[in-house]
């Protein structure tokens, strides 16, 4: 356990699962101001989560004493963020329980690793009449890009339904692979809906039909442990963001050998082993898909929120969140008028809701007024919505540093939105 955050190892959880919250929350310097004149409850986490001190002390360090551009230089600064990078890619490894950091490639995001595969492997795999198969509740960035690619190929998307509670048509979605099927992309965990998917049985199902298969891990790599290995997912990937790390940086994991037959998604410099103006041979993995700088200090930031992450404990933090959101469901199930959108046996610490023919964005705005921060509008999963019948949810997400007092904070302002409109 990190001395940061000074977080004792098992005593840190209560009996009920809960972190020892008033410590950790003393990490994040933006939990102690105030909004609108009352303190902040940030229940946004699943848009973006607040950053740790030691993630904007990584990032302040570099930009003060280390930076440098990284692999070309032979000079100290350069050779002190060239190890501080790589190592970063190394703590992402151990995060993923990859084999090899050579099947670790830092993208911008969760989006672009998705348009990386999208544009390289299925630019390379998918003919005329083939099929990528996704399910209802993918983000939208688990949508456009395979509409992109199938468009350019003449391939057709297929989608396997969901059912009332936002859990997979499991049944459905086996019926739905064939020899047609060149790639299944599937969230993890939804981001509208919360719902857990069975991600090793999907790959199980897939895998017998020899279909390769893309985990979208933007939801669940902040909240449930990850092992590539174990999942036996070909792609996984996600945003540095949602770990309580920076922005503009994220992770594409692919298995070795595929990554290998890839084409490389850009050129330009670092992709490269040698350049002549007849021919161009590229670099070995993971650098073939690492063309021009990258953003350096956001992968040593992502690194250090890795760091703070593992300290607390992956298992610790899936118990908390689960126990927030046993408590908000029930809270809010007891204010009449409120739909819970996404019932799933299993979820992760979303919870999204509608309130009788009051707008979504009304119930935010009045929240807001409260000093409470909720996401309000379709959550860039508009086929969700439209499944439901509705234009938008009303999502309050948690994180690790959210506490009860915050949820019955939520749950009293969603009283005041009833006044409101009574």
């Amino acid at each position: 356990m990190s001395a940061h955050h000074g977080l004792s190892s098992p005593g840190a959880i209560a009996e009920k699962g809960e972190l020892d919250v008033e410590t950790i929350r003393r990490d994040f310097p933006i939990l102690s101001q105030r909004v609108r004149h009352k303190p902040l409850v940030y229940l946004d986490n699943a848009a973006t989560t607040q950053k740790p001190r030691a993630v904007i002390d990584a990032l302040l360090r570099y930009y003060e004493t280390e930076n440098s551009n990284i692999h070309r230089g032979v000079h100290y600064l350069s050779e002190v963020a060239t190890e501080k990078y790589e190592k970063a890619r190394e703590r992402v490894r151990g995060f993923l329980h990859a084999e090899s950091t050579s099947e670790i490639v830092f993208v911008r995001g969760a989006t672009e690793g998705i348009n990386l595969v999208a544009q390289t492997y299925g630019r390379a795999n998918l003919s005329a009449g083939d099929e990528v198969l996704i399910s209802a509740m993918e983000h939208h960035s688990n949508i456009v890009p395979w509409q992109m690619i199938c468009d350019e190929k003449n391939a057709r998307l297929r989608v396997a339904p969901i059912g009332e509670s936002g859990e997979l048509d499991f049944g459905a979605f086996e019926q739905l692979l064939s020899p047609r099927t060149k790639l299944v992309a599937i969230t993890h965990v939804s981001n509208a809906l919360g719902t857990i998917n069975p991600i090793r049985q999907i790959v199980q199902a897939a895998h017998r039909l020899h279909v390769p298969v893309l985990v979208d891990g933007a939801q669940s790599a902040p909240h449930l442990p990850v092992d590539v290995q174990s999942l036996d997912c070909d792609f996984f990937t996600f945003s540095g963001h949602k770990v309580y790390g920076p922005t503009g940086i994220g992770i594409l994991y692919g298995k070795a050998a595929l990554l290998d037959d890839m084409p490389p998604y850009q050129g330009g410099g670092d992709m490269i082993s040698s350049v002549t103006f007849e021919k161009t041979i590229y670099n070995k993995l993971p650098y073939k898909f690492e063309a021009g700088t990258p953003n350096i200090a956001g992968a040593i930031g992502l690194g250090a929120a890795i760091d703070y992450v593992q300290a607390i404990g992956l298992q610790r933090i899936a118990a908390h969140e689960d126990h927030l959101l046993a408590h908000a469901t029930a809270a809010l199930e007891a204010i009449a008028g409120i739909r819970i959108i996404g019932t799933a046996k299993r979820k992760a610490g979303v919870l999204s809701f509608v309130f009788g023919e009051i707008h979504p964005h009304d119930v935010g705005t009045i929240l807001d007024q409260e000093g409470i921060a909720i996401r309000t509008g379709h959550h860039c999963a508009q086929p969700v919505m439209q499944r439901y019948g509705i234009p938008a949810t009303a999502r309050a997400s948690f994180g690790l540093y959210n506490t009860i007092a915050e949820v019955d904070a939520l749950a009293a302002g969603v009283g005041l939105v009833r006044e409101v409109f009574a």
